[in-house]
């Protein structure tokens, strides 16, 4: 997780007069300094505990202790971004993008904060701002996977209507990464919508071949339906839509793939 970097404001609190209202010398006492430790120690565990709900899937629990964590060290930037992960999980996306918006704030370099949030207004439809994210991120060299960014930003300009943009940053990407397979299936979907229906096929073949999540596969398998429907092979049409239904079954690709096939049958 990226390093996060805190703000200090004790030497000014100091030089407008509070040591007044201390009668120890200094601004900061020993109890103090106690205190803001222990603080730490509490917020850091159940950050610790937080993660561990939402990695086992449980997430209201995760969000109380990161809330808990939260309201012992309120300018941490990675529990900010560890309650933006649990605010996506249930749904509550205005929430989610105000803790990215305060990781961001707390710590502008933190690379993880700006993919996510790039992606949070992909999902909206916000693209404009999704792309101003991927653009801070690709001007950063530090950042170690300009292919992700590249993905979200080839897809967020394919939805505006900028072919050239979006096929020369998808293609970007898999120069840095042949093996993300994000980028092949939205580079896939950009080829079909174009009439490349060879290209499309390729690469939503390729990117089955990575195996990755099976609601994805589901997808590009209803897409290959789509594409060979369209050349007239009904049959290899059928057989990528009973694979996507058994794929994800109760997914909306393999809703969707079980409708077309009613179609075709």
């Amino acid at each position: 997780m990226t390093k996060m970097v805190h703000s200090h404001i004790a030497a000014a609190l100091c030089a407008i007069g509070l040591a007044a209202l201390i009668p120890l010398t200094g601004c900061a006492t020993s109890a103090s300094r106690a205190q803001a430790q222990l603080d730490t120690k509490k917020a850091r565990s159940h950050l610790e505990l937080g993660i561990d709900h939402l990695q086992n899937g449980r997430v209201a629990l995760g969000l109380r202790d990161l809330l808990m964590a939260e309201s012992f060290d309120p300018k941490n930037a990675r529990i900010q971004f560890a309650l933006a992960q649990a605010y996506t999980r249930k749904g509550r996306v205005d929430d989610a993008e105000k803790h990215l918006l305060r990781v961001i704030e707390l710590y502008p370099p933190y690379h993880d904060a700006r993919l996510m949030l790039s992606i949070l207004y992909i999902h909206s439809e916000r693209y404009e701002e999704a792309i101003a994210q991927t653009s801070v991120l690709l001007a950063d060299p530090t950042f170690p996977g300009p292919w992700r960014a590249l993905t979200n930003q080839g897809w967020a300009q394919f939805r505006l209507g900028l072919i050239l943009e979006a096929r020369r940053d998808l293609e970007l990407s898999l120069e840095y990464n042949r093996k993300y397979w994000p980028t092949l299936l939205n580079l896939g979907i950009l080829e079909a919508q174009e009439g490349h229906r060879l290209e499309a096929i390729g690469l939503f073949a390729e990117m089955i071949e990575l195996d990755p999540r099976p609601s994805a596969q589901a997808e590009a398998n209803y897409h290959l339906a789509e594409l060979y429907v369209s050349i007239g092979q009904r049959e290899r049409a059928v057989d990528h839509l009973v694979t996507a239904v058994s794929q994800a079954p109760g997914g909306p690709w393999g809703k969707k793939s079980e409708e077309y096939l009613k179609l075709l049958r």
